[in-house]
């Protein structure tokens, strides 16, 4: 295949079917791929991004995407190359789910990704399947060799952005509770060791405190799920939202930098999604609050409205 890897449909019916909540057939993993698309990449980034063994190439980070909907469009529930399924969802109304994507810089293999975002534009698109503020976008992110703690503990470090950027689903109680990413205490959940918070999964008594799964970040397994962001409303939006979190997750694994020079690195994609310069720089400002707020606990008054204290 000399024009590299090709995502196609399963030809699976109950992929284009709605099914009960988590009854959706179980995702792909497609984070495979041919070295016609990693070419024409600096061996630097391919060496960062990719794992090359007797199986074949294939991406370190994944990431999955959950898109809410009040509405489908009619006629629009069928198999796309981008979603392992659809179900019923209990806050929204409807959810489509995607398979386990590669995440990826630039380049041939990120277009077939988003090659698969266009394709289930009618999904995605609020213009033909609206949404409102019930629904969310949950994103998930996995890293080879690493489990969801350690991911965690690495984008914590660099999260200041996302509450920035989502500030307005923090007061939301299905993922407004652990607002600092804190990981303490390790217990046994499930048959898995996850580390968390000991103390009560109860709300509304403290509705942005510690709650067992409605959370801003939740550790599942070797995956973090950023429940934090809003609803879908575009591909456009998607797509840069991919990027945000391949820079996130890219930055904390392989870099390791400093807060400041991750901002200045995202700087030019915020200004993308911000396309007003003084909104732009406000996202950047309140950034660095949040920032301090996940470090130390410090709430200042510019963010007071929505980190809890």
């Amino acid at each position: 295949m000399p024009n590299g890897i090709k995502f196609v449909l399963t030809g699976d019916s109950d992929r284009g079917t709605i099914t009960e909540y988590h009854r959706k057939p179980s995702p792909l993993l497609l984070n495979k791929c041919l070295s016609s698309d990693v070419a024409g990449l600096p061996k630097k980034v391919v060496s960062s991004i990719v794992k090359v063994d007797g199986n074949g190439i294939e991406s370190k980070f994944t990431v999955g995407m959950e898109v809410e909907k009040n509405q489908l469009h009619r006629n629009s529930v069928r198999e796309y190359e981008l979603f392992c399924g659809f179900e019923h969802d209990r806050s929204c109304g409807y959810e489509a789910v995607t398979h386990i994507l590669p995440l990826l810089p630039a380049g041939t293999w990120r277009n077939k990704v988003y090659d698969m975002m266009h394709k289930a534009e009618v999904i995605i698109d609020d213009q033909f399947s609206p949404s409102d503020s019930t629904c969310g976008g949950h994103i998930t992110l996995g890293v080879n060799g690493l489990d969801g703690v350690t991911i965690n503990e690495l984008v914590r470090k660099y999260s200041g952005i996302i509450l920035a950027m989502y500030r307005f689903r923090m007061n939301n109680k299905y993922c407004g509770h652990n607002q600092r990413m804190e990981v303490e205490v390790q217990q046994r959940w499930g048959g898995s060791t996850f580390r968390y918070r000991s103390c009560s999964y109860s709300y509304p008594a403290d509705s942005r405190g510690w709650q067992h799964k409605y959370q801003v970040a939740l550790v599942k397994g070797n995956l973090l799920e950023f429940r934090i962001p809003s609803k879908f409303e575009s591909v456009k939006q998607m797509m840069r939202r991919y990027e945000l979190f391949y820079e996130l997750l890219n930055y904390a694994v392989n870099v390791k930098g400093s807060y400041t020079n991750f901002l200045k690195k995202i700087t030019p994609l915020v200004k993308i999604i911000y396309p007003n310069p003084e909104a732009a720089d406000y996202i950047l400002r309140l950034a660095v609050h949040f920032q301090k707020f996940i470090n130390t606990g410090k709430v200042d008054e510019q963010i007071a409205k929505w980190a809890a204290r």
